[in-house]
């Protein structure tokens, strides 16, 4: 407190260019001050202990040039997070912000409350420089008390809608070729496992090892869909076991073309990369059960030697997962016996009847179909995918990236689905281009296959091969090349037409 009352009365002494000092110091703490504020947790009382405490700790000349360089690297609105633990010159910057700010309740009426140029947190120049945080927490309550107020309305009206048959049909328990379909899948892994120990312990040519990998993975795939439509089997448990065959065979495929590059890099007298935190496995060290029973389980559709993995498995973290997967599990099959399937089964033809009422039944569609989408995505690739991870210690968890801030359609393809997009550059993309194809041409032929696999995926569950999910993919491809290279649009044209 001496050191206090010394200030004050040296205060009076000061010159106009002291003064002049203190305005621009005064200003800069004004600043912080307003920072401060906004966490509310100091009172009258705590703020004076700190000018008795602090006053000697820094000179105003040391505040402002400490607080200026401090500022520049850090974001100072970080320290009043609860998240953020601040090291000794924060602590000392903030506390002494708070003497400052002490002062500054004790000014004067006439002193200036406004002292420099600012714009208004809306407006267009200072609305990307701030935290919106409060008003998307605003947003998520609106969604949230629009949609409860929709799904009241919808049950006083119209009641549960809910019917197990559009899910499991009711010969579902005699669909037991579909059980043991699946049950029998595992043999075409153990088929390419004796293939590469085959070619590991024989001179079989390569073309030989091709043929028979060709054989199993596309019996992998005609093998389910051939059953699925002999039962013709409810939706769910077709689309289960489409899936399954489907990662089956671009596991398989990957393993096949992973294990041929390892000899050829061998061959060359070199080693295949190891990633981080993985253990070191060599050719053909790794061509045993355990080591395709893993990559057949993994989170991945990319074939490597060994993977980076995780040291322990959280069980407690597993159950809260698992008790989210079965709640948003329950909410996609509310949205579509409430909501998708009795608009789908009043609707017309859209090409038979009144186009204005097809427009207005789409759009009724669009927001029950967006919902589903979400939570499909979430529950496959958060939930499950790091279910599966954490069970298996399985270390890269990067199954998508932020995807919702695309730009452009190439950078949403790459995005949502880290696994598949991976895959398709390894496997599909890049030995397209080494053999040759255009940019534009490699792009067109991943878009081929991916639209294949859409089609199968939805065509054969649901017994009606159209191509609709087929020519939905492929329209998306001409605008994509265009986003590639303004110079291959007449490529893509010429593609598109030809295909």
């Amino acid at each position: 407190m001496e050191a206090l009352k010394g200030s004050h009365q040296d205060q009076g002494n000061h010159n106009q260019e002291e003064e002049e000092s203190q305005v621009s110091e005064m200003t800069s703490v004004e600043e912080m001050e307003e920072m401060v504020s906004t966490s509310g947790e100091e009172t009258e009382e705590t703020s004076a202990m700190s000018v008795t405490s602090t006053v000697d700790v820094m000179t105003p000349a040391t505040l402002r040039r400490r607080t200026s360089a401090h500022f520049k690297s850090v974001d100072s609105r970080d320290l009043l997070r609860d998240d953020v633990v601040p090291g000794e010159e924060e602590k000392k910057v903030v506390t002494t912000t708070r003497v400052e700010v002490t002062r500054n309740r004790t000014l004067r009426a006439s002193s200036p409350a406004h002292r420099r140029n600012k714009e208004s947190p809306l407006s267009s120049d200072a609305i990307w420089r701030q935290s919106h945080a409060g008003l998307f927490n605003l947003c998520i309550v609106v969604l949230i008390a629009v949609n409860s107020r929709l799904i009241i309305e919808n049950l006083m009206k119209y009641g549960l809608l809910i019917n197990s048959g559009f899910w499991f049909s009711s010969k579902s328990a005699r669909d037991w070729p579909l059980l043991m379909c699946c049950l029998s899948l595992p043999i075409f892994p153990l088929s390419a496992l004796l293939v590469e120990k085959l070619k590991s312990q024989t001179n079989v040519s390569e073309g030989v090892i091709f043929v028979l990998h060709l054989i199993i993975s596309t019996t992998g795939i005609v093998y389910p869909a051939y059953v699925i439509h002999r039962v013709q089997s409810a939706l769910l448990p077709g689309l289960v076991l489409i899936l399954i065959a489907l990662t089956g065979w671009m596991k398989l495929l990957s393993y096949a073309h992973a294990n041929k590059d390892v000899r050829e890099i061998l061959k060359d007298g070199e080693k295949p990369d190891i990633p981080q935190h993985a253990e070191n496995v060599e050719y053909p060290d790794n061509l045993t059960i355990k080591n395709i029973a893993y990559f057949m389980l993994a989170p991945t559709l990319c074939y490597q030697l060994s993977y980076p993995r995780s040291e322990t498995v959280r069980k407690g973290w597993v159950l809260r997962q698992a008790g989210k997967l079965v709640v948003f599990l329950g909410l996609i099959g509310f949205i579509i016996e409430q909501y998708i399937n009795p608009t789908v089964s009043k609707s017309q033809h859209p090409l038979k009847g009144n186009y204005l009422y097809a427009a207005e039944r789409i759009l009724k569609l669009s927001m029950p179909v967006l919902y589903v989408w979400l939570c499909m995505f979430y529950c496959l690739f958060h939930l499950w995918l790091n279910i599966v991870a954490e069970l298996l210690r399985f270390g890269d968890r990067e199954f998508y990236k932020d995807w919702w801030n695309a730009k452009t359609v190439e950078e949403y393809w790459r995005m949502w689905n880290m696994p598949v997009h991976k895959w398709m550059v390894r496997h599909i993309y890049f030995p397209s281009i080494r053999a040759g194809l255009p940019k534009a041409a490699a792009v067109f032929l991943v878009f081929v296959i991916s639209a294949l696999f859409h089609e199968v995926a939805i065509g054969v569950p649901c017994h009606m091969l159209r191509c609709w999910a087929f020519l939905g993919i492929m329209m998306q491809v001409y605008y994509l090349l265009i986003f590639l290279d303004e110079n291959i649009a007449d490529c893509a044209t010429s593609l598109c037409f030809s295909f």
